[in-house]
């Protein structure tokens, strides 16, 4: 039986455990974050949502989500 391997990631300056081979895409969906609203910084570059599905989280990525407000 194969151990998960657990490692640590920032998430909007709080840690987070998640699992060896965790995406982007992953840890959007486990938030429920409607991601036509928000902006993903994975250490300090924005994301292109088209390849979030793409980029798995390594151990010490820092991931800020930025939520659009309107307003006027």
């Amino acid at each position: 039986m194969k151990k998960i391997k657990k490692i640590k990631i920032k998430v909007n300056g709080k840690f987070k455990s998640i699992s060896d081979n965790y995406k982007i895409l992953d840890l959007v969906k486990d938030l429920k974050i409607p991601l036509k609203k928000v902006a993903i910084e994975l250490n300090q570059e924005i994301m292109d949502k088209k390849k979030i599905s793409k980029i798995i989280l390594k151990k010490n990525d820092k991931i800020e989500i930025v939520h659009f407000i309107g307003g006027g």
